[in-house]
């Protein structure tokens, strides 16, 4: 790749991700609400309320002030909660306690760092033993392509339960 493309391929990527992050500001700011998931004190008993709803536990793992972990939560995943899809937030830099899957205190950012995630939002879909069942979602997706791909990693999910 010549210096020429290599500029403006580096242009171009810089602009998409500039317009991505306005367009995910513009539509947070727009909605006027502040979407909030529940913060689970253990995330076996979660766990297990999923799959008695033969659903898989999804985590977000979200960072404060971050716009496309508000983008995602207010578009797609605080409607799923409120339909009843079992979905549970944890916090990069938070001390939060929380009981892990075999019911050892740990907190929220020490528990991110051991399942190696370093964006937000990421999104992990959790099944039998507290063993993913589907692809991680990592990152901020096209606001039109996020729905897909979740609804995709929730069938591959429940296909693995």
């Amino acid at each position: 790749m010549n210096e020429l493309t290599l500029n403006l391929a580096l242009k171009r990527r810089h602009f998409l991700g500039v317009a991505s992050l306005v367009f995910a500001q513009r539509v947070w700011a727009q909605s006027g609400v502040s979407a909030v998931l529940p913060t689970p004190q253990s995330l076996q008993a979660e766990l297990d309320r999923a799959l008695q709803q033969k659903q898989p536990l999804i985590v977000m793992v979200s960072l404060e002030g971050c716009p496309f972990c508000r983008v995602a939560r207010s578009s797609h995943l605080v409607p799923m909660q409120k339909a009843g899809a079992p979905i549970v937030q944890l916090d990069m830099r938070s001390a939060q306690a929380v009981l892990d899957f075999q019911g050892r205190s740990t907190t929220h950012d020490q528990l991110i760092k051991q399942w190696r995630i370093s964006i937000a939002p990421t999104l992990l879909f959790f099944g039998p033993g507290g063993r993913e069942v589907a692809e991680r979602m990592e990152g901020g997706y096209l606001p039109d392509f996020y729905g897909p791909y979740l609804d995709d990693r929730l069938i591959k999910g429940r296909q693995a339960l």
